[in-house]
């Protein structure tokens, strides 16, 4: 077609140089001839000679030379903070890269987007100007700085002390902020690597600190460092994260379920709903290797909607089948403070016609430390729904002891790492004793799991313990063989399912 013609005609057009005039037809015709210039050679320019071109499409190009002509020059400065940009790095790095050694840290503003949601874009702008003074003042001699996206720093130093450093820098920077007479105060993590085991270019070094500072994430670390397995787990990693889409459609994430029993009678009164995931390269994959990820790549909100819906639809199926039991789910932080969990609770439970005290969730305790007036406000939103809440791994987080009165929940779980010891340390034992009295003053709900022998099992006998959980009595289990195992779960006795 014509039209395509001179399509292609405007682009070679957009690279070359470009001579027209207006000329006319015997007839009175206006046309427009045209003379491109479109390769130099040594001896001068190749041209070529187009005549009657429609005027319309000379009008165009004249569009899009005065749209090029308009558009900014690109800056190499940050306009907020003034340090260079990614644009600005060559020319730092073209500096750097001699040296041979001291230590690259990129900088995560942990959760930023959530300050800017709370409080607007602007408190979020003057919180980072304030962040960007602190780098510029650190105790630290750190001779290059740059802002890499919107809530990332990087740095150079040269220290032989490189942790004791970056234990330094965090600590500086997670002193609270002051903005607007608000107290706001950031979390901080870092990937760094060691220029003398890095003799490589500016993109290789920049993904590998983005490798390290993945890491650091997902092993929720202050800081961690770039080695050469990274690459390796990288791959892995990025096969896990790409294949998320197809698993959640295709059935290859699914749900198991655990139940928990009362010392006292040995009933089953609640399960726990646990993820899998059959990956078709990778073998089953544990939910301790792909959560982390799928937090790191922002879509585990995605993947708790599909876990809420699964755990939800199968318990309107039980109950057709006369089968009523309470179901535990776990979610993260990012679900905590969305700010639409509760609705969307509520909109499946309605949905599927299932009572919300059918459901339990469970939180980890630092993750409500992490955010802990969104946590409460969430929390109390959910009771007053019905929805039962219980922290998860008590006593493995970092939360003061003066808060635990806050956090309207209803049972407390006690991690497996403080059983594993009961029976040969007799500081376990203690330890695991006040944590049991502590839920207890507290008015909560105490769960024990991880038991997998009958010696744990019998000294946890007389500890005031309401529920257990583990491998010793029953297994994660499909909800079909769940179904058929009713029976013998209900009786008045611990079972022993495999």
């Amino acid at each position: 077609m014509e039209s395509d013609w001179y399509i292609w005609f405007l682009l070679v057009l957009s690279v070359a140089g470009i001579i027209y005039w207006y000329r006319h037809k015997k007839d009175g015709t206006e046309f427009i001839q045209v003379l491109v210039q479109y390769l130099k050679r040594p001896h001068g320019y190749h041209q070529l000679h187009v005549s009657e071109v429609p005027t319309k499409y000379i009008q165009l190009y004249q569009a899009f030379q005065y749209f090029i002509a308009t558009l900014p020059i690109p800056s190499d400065k940050d306009k907020l903070t003034g340090f260079s940009n990614r644009l600005g790095l060559k020319s730092k790095f073209m500096s750097l890269m001699p040296l041979t050694q001291g230590t690259l840290v990129l900088i995560d503003v942990y959760r930023f987007r959530f300050v800017n949601d709370l409080f607007g874009f602007s408190v979020g702008d003057k919180l980072l100007l304030s962040l960007s003074k602190r780098l510029t003042a650190l105790e630290e001699d750190v001779t290059f700085l740059a802002r890499m996206n919107e809530d990332e720093f990087l740095l150079y130093f040269d220290c032989a002390q490189t942790e004791e450093t970056l234990f330094s820098i965090r600590h500086q920077l997670q002193a609270p902020f002051e903005i607007d007479d608000t107290p706001i105060t950031v979390q901080i993590q870092m990937g760094y690597l060691d220029l003398k085991q890095h003799h490589t270019d500016v993109s290789q070094l920049l993904r590998r600190l983005d490798l390290a500072l993945i890491k650091a994430k997902q092993d929720k670390y202050f800081f961690a460092s770039y080695v050469k397995d990274d690459d390796v787990s990288q791959h892995r990693q990025l096969s896990i994260i790409n294949r998320l889409p197809k698993a959640l459609a295709s059935g290859e994430l699914y749900m198991v379920y655990q139940p928990k029993f009362t010392i006292s009678d040995g009933r089953c009164v609640q399960v726990e709903a646990l993820m899998r995931w059959e990956h078709p390269q990778l073998g089953v994959l544990s939910p301790a290797e792909f959560i982390p990820l799928v937090e790191c790549a922002g879509m585990i909100q995605v993947v708790s909607q599909w876990a809420l819906d699964q755990v939800i639809s199968q318990q309107a199926k039980w109950q057709l089948s006369g089968l009523h039991l309470q179901v535990a789910v776990n979610l993260s932080t990012q679900d905590l403070i969305s700010g639409t969990l509760c609705d969307d609770i509520q909109a499946k439970l309605h949905r599927h016609k299932v009572d919300a005290s059918a459901l339990s969730i469970e939180i980890t305790e630092s993750t409500l430390m992490g955010d802990m007036d969104i946590a409460v406000q969430t929390i109390n939103k959910l009771k007053q729904v019905g929805v039962d809440v219980a922290i998860d791994d008590f006593g493995t987080g970092h939360s003061s002891l003066a808060y635990l009165k806050n956090f309207p929940v209803d049972e407390v779980k006690i991690d497996k790492a403080f059983i594993d010891d009961l029976l040969v340390d007799s500081r376990a034992l203690h330890i695991m004793k006040c944590s049991i009295e502590l839920a207890k003053g507290l008015a909560f709900k105490v769960t024990v799991e991880g038991v997998e022998t009958e010696e744990i099992y019998l000294a946890l006998m007389n500890m005031g313990v309401d529920k257990i959980q583990g491998d010793l009595f029953a297994k994660p289990m499909s909800a079909q063989k769940l179904e058929d195992c009713w029976g013998l779960l209900q009786q008045s006795r611990l079972p022993r399912i495999s």
